[in-house]
């Protein structure tokens, strides 16, 4: 069977304005902070070199921000995948994130699978993970970690 070979992609984040947080339902008060970053295309290759899947426009956005009184912080990782001419074989692995600072790991967040039900389409995904406001506060990169996974040829 083939297998998708593991894929790191890092993404610099960076402070932003909070402009394009209404779909994340982010409550815009004067302590919210933002940081934001973002990768464009990548593929994911087969043990034989060939690209098996494809992700694109993936969206890092960091939010620190008070509700209810209670502060926190959540980061969303949004993306496009399509499986290129290659079908999950089981439920799928999904992916791992590594918050950083520089040569520091801050959290290691991890997802257990994809929404791709089916091969030769571009779905959209979206995950959203909690954070410690000191991770928040330090983070300067996230890098999206595409895992090794067995699929189907189509």
């Amino acid at each position: 069977m083939p297998v998708l070979q593991e894929l790191r992609v890092v993404v610099a984040l960076a402070p932003a304005k909070p402009n394009g947080l209404a779909d994340l339902g982010a409550p815009l008060v004067e302590a919210t902070g933002v940081k934001k970053g973002r990768a464009h295309e990548f593929a994911q290759v087969l043990s034989d070199g060939k690209i098996g899947r494809r992700f694109q426009d993936l969206r890092v956005v960091a939010v620190k921000t008070v509700e209810g009184g209670a502060p926190s912080a959540k980061v969303f990782v949004q993306f496009e995948v399509f499986g290129d001419n290659t079908a999950v074989a089981t439920n799928g692995v999904g992916f791992d994130a590594v918050l950083g600072a520089g040569t520091q790991d801050l959290a290691h967040l991890s997802s257990s699978s994809l929404f791709l039900p089916y091969s030769s389409f571009w779905y959209p995904n979206r995950f959203v993970f909690d954070i410690s406001i000191a991770d928040f506060d330090q983070a300067d990169s996230l890098a999206f970690i595409a895992k090794s996974e067995e699929v189907r040829s189509i």
